[in-house]
């Protein structure tokens, strides 16, 4: 699996806008500045701000202008997952050459690559779904992905 710059900072600045909500169950939160965001993750400021835009456009996040402004997560953080944010951000999971694997027409020897893609979306999904905003910014992960994450084989 790869996944672009920009949805790294996108999965950050998240957990950033959770980490500073009065709760992960109510999602409020004070506005949070680009600029604070950028300098607690350490992510470039104008590519933050394109990033930030396509967060609002996809209801990920609101926005407010002026002195007080900034961006504060637009739901809780524990019923935004990791997949949705990815979506919004880079699009559909687990395509092959930008196609979606069920699209795919594979023949002969390699007929069987078609249902590897489609399990290796899947399993993408199921962790991808299941993870939250809340449990990165929380550092309590899913006893599955802590699990996952233990195994030595995931290292290498």
């Amino acid at each position: 699996m790869r996944l672009s710059a920009r949805v790294d900072y996108a999965l950050r600045a998240a957990a950033e806008l959770a980490s500073v909500a009065d709760g992960a169950t109510t999602g409020r939160s004070r506005p949070v500045t680009a600029e604070q965001i950028a300098r607690a993750q350490d992510i470039p400021p104008k590519f933050l701000e394109s990033i930030l835009l396509q967060l609002r456009r996809g209801g990920i996040v609101h926005a407010q202008r002026g002195p007080e402004g900034g961006y504060w997560l637009a739901r809780p953080a524990s019923e935004i997952s990791l997949a949705e944010v990815i979506r919004v951000i880079d699009g559909p999971l687990a395509h092959v050459r930008g196609q979606r694997p069920e699209q795919l027409g594979y023949q002969g020897a390699a007929r069987a690559l078609q249902d590897v893609w489609i399990a290796l979306r899947a399993s993408e999904r199921e962790i991808l779904e299941l993870v939250t905003i809340a449990d990165v910014a929380g550092g309590t992960l899913p006893s599955r992905v802590n699990e996952l994450a233990a195994d030595p084989r995931a290292w290498s």
